[in-house]
């Protein structure tokens, strides 16, 4: 990969998963938006790309991408991203990488995604559209405000390890994280919607399980 095609990127390492941080391109993030903005004011296919009915999100609507709409706009970018995440974490290239389900969710005011995991082996969301704001938290005198945060949550407190992290939602940042992290959805106060995009997808299998057992290897 030459340093034009690289993307800027950083590695979370918070406990034993690792999150990896990159941007979205300002084009990718217009696109997806025009793309979700004219999906959601036809009904019909709207209602063909409804994707409620198999996730656990209590949102206004969840719309997966088309095949056609993924390979042009959002295919090349992910790609990269995951390449980055593995070969920062391995120091080695992925051979393939095969998107499982590709989808965008519009959430408002007092909606919420409940704690969750998702299938394949990568996955990861991103951010195209916030509200102007999240809300006050219902008592002023406590420091943290986690309206509309993202919460990741592995294991459980212990002495010296963290066992939760949260991010503020920002327009253009992209996360990609283990498939089976933990992590949810606070809801928020006010007008405007919180608008995500989030995938599964999966690596070389040959590569997947050595990196899997390379792991397992190191731990004992």
């Amino acid at each position: 990969m030459s340093q034009q095609d690289q993307l800027p990127v950083k590695l979370f390492r918070p406990f034993g998963p690792s999150i990896l941080e990159t941007d979205m391109p300002e084009n990718l993030i217009s696109d997806l938006n025009n793309y979700v903005d004219k999906t959601a004011s036809d009904q019909k296919k709207s209602k063909e790309l409804d994707m409620g009915g198999k996730l656990v999100g209590q949102v206004t609507q969840e719309i997966s991408l088309e095949k056609n709409f993924y390979e042009s706009h959002f295919e090349k970018f992910l790609t990269k991203a995951v390449e980055s995440y593995i070969y920062l974490i391995t120091q080695k290239k992925i051979k393939k990488f095969k998107l499982g389900e590709c989808w965008v969710v519009r959430q408002y005011q007092n909606e919420y995604n409940p704690n969750h995991y998702h299938s394949g082996h990568l996955s990861g969301v991103g951010y195209l559209k916030l509200p102007e704001s999240f809300g006050d938290q219902q008592q002023s005198t406590k420091s943290d405000n986690n309206n509309g945060m993202i919460e990741f949550v592995h294991g459980s407190r212990m002495f010296l390890a963290r066992s939760q992290m949260i991010f503020k939602p920002i327009v253009g940042k992209f996360y990609i994280f283990p498939h089976y992290l933990m992590h949810l959805v606070y809801p928020f106060k006010g007008k405007g919607e919180r608008r995500s995009i989030s995938f599964n997808g999966e690596i070389d299998e040959v590569l997947y399980q050595e990196t899997y057992g390379a792991f397992l290897d190191k731990s004992k």
